[in-house]
């Protein structure tokens, strides 16, 4: 099952976002199998104010758990995680 994870940045913790940026990263390729796509959402001013990532997990449990071990999560860095299943239709699903 396809799923979308929301994730809403603490206002002022940027900081937080690029230090642990690199072990983001790093835990994001350990996972590509998983991945449909990923990336930050972005503030007005064009920082990073967030992150969207569309995986593939057996079941929502299985997303929430590794929800929860993204680097970002573990430093704080969130202010709220949202987390949904997903259907793609379109481009045609292969």
């Amino acid at each position: 099952m396809r799923y979308v994870i929301t994730c809403k940045d603490r206002p002022g913790n940027l900081t937080v976002r690029m230090e642990n940026r690199p072990a983001h990263v790093e835990f994001l390729k350990a996972h590509l199998d998983n991945m449909l796509c990923a990336g930050p959402t972005l503030n007005s001013d064009g920082n990073p104010s967030g992150s969207v990532l569309i995986m593939d997990f057996d079941s929502l449990a299985d997303a929430e758990t590794w929800a929860a071990k993204d680097p970002y999560a573990i430093a704080g860095l969130f202010e709220s995680v949202s987390i949904t299943a997903w259907k793609k239709v379109f481009p045609e699903a292969e």
